[in-house]
């Protein structure tokens, strides 16, 4: 076995595959073919001297050798990142590069200072990953990324968070829904109306059924959906209420799609969290980015109409 033979381009590759338990998502995710990525694993393994992997079905699992390579590479992947910081550390905040990953209902805030931020440091490479609480739970579990803005942190693992912004939470329904129009609508007149959730364990659907459990109301669920984006287009349909976000409904509501109904207890205020694991040095630009996010967030929200 000689090791020294191998390269970082292959230990990459041989990581890219664990994580993804597939060699077809692997190579799509650093840009190869299918072939030239199995080369290369198949190369790494010869020079290791063991199988690295073995399929049952359609399933591929590590080997033994596979897994100790697979810890190895993941602690060579960490020094070069902390290199990476270290260097852009000594260069200031004009060069390196940040990885943001954000829970989908903050691309209506962050991206907009996201890009002023890289405007003022146009030297700057930045990675911006888009998605809902599981898979952010994923990365921050493995550490894929300098910062992380989420909702509620997860209290499972050791991490610090801040309160970065508001995020008032707001009951949306559509134009001729019999309750629009009317003020101080007590939550109890809910109790039969039904709703279109989000899926379970999102942070928006935990703090609207807590509010209307504090009320005695078990809320009717009519429908669970993925996104924000298909809950508005249900509700501006006619099928139910829902609670959303009010950054992901500004264009609703301006083309009256959407309404707002005057409920008492609403807006629910919820933060955004700015997250990282406990421990975890921050490079400069990383640090300078969620100064910048400290510096530039947006005001505290004004009562509903």
């Amino acid at each position: 076995m000689h090791l020294r033979h191998a390269t970082l381009h292959q230990l990459r590759i041989f990581l890219a595959v664990t994580r993804h338990s597939s060699f077809a998502r692997a190579a799509e995710e650093l840009h190869l073919s299918p072939p030239t990525l199995s080369l290369q694993v198949k190369q790494l393994s010869e020079t290791v001297g063991e199988a690295l992997f073995e399929q049952l079905g359609k399933k591929i699992f590590l080997t033994a050798a596979g897994r100790t390579l697979a810890d190895a590479c993941q602690d060579i992947e960490n020094r070069m990142e902390r290199l990476s910081q270290d260097l852009a550390a000594l260069r200031g905040v004009n060069k390196g590069s940040l990885k943001i990953a954000i829970l989908t209902t903050v691309k209506y805030t962050v991206p907009k200072l996201l890009g002023g931020f890289c405007a003022a440091h146009p030297g700057i490479e930045v990675s911006l990953f888009v998605g809902n609480r599981e898979s952010l739970l994923q990365r921050l579990a493995s550490n894929q990324d300098d910062l992380y803005i989420m909702g509620q942190p997860p209290q499972q693992m050791d991490v610090v968070s801040e309160d970065f912004a508001e995020n008032p939470l707001v009951l949306v329904a559509p134009p001729t829904h019999p309750l629009v129009g009317q003020r101080n609508v007590a939550p109890q007149r809910l109790a039969n109306e039904p709703f279109i959730l989000r899926e379970p364990g999102s942070g928006t659907r935990l703090t609207t059924e807590r509010f209307f459990a504090a009320h005695g109301i078990t809320l009717k669920n009519r429908l669970e959906v993925g996104s924000n984006e298909a809950i508005k287009q249900t509700v501006a349909g006619g099928l139910g209420l829902a609670v959303l976000s009010s950054t992901t409904v500004v264009a609703e509501l301006a083309l009256k799609e959407l309404v707002l109904l005057n409920v008492q207890g609403f807006p629910l205020i919820r933060h955004w969290q700015v997250v990282y694991p406990k421990g975890k040095k921050l490079s400069a630009v990383a640090a300078a980015f969620k100064t910048w996010l400290f510096a530039h967030r947006p005001p505290p929200a004004g009562p509903a109409d």
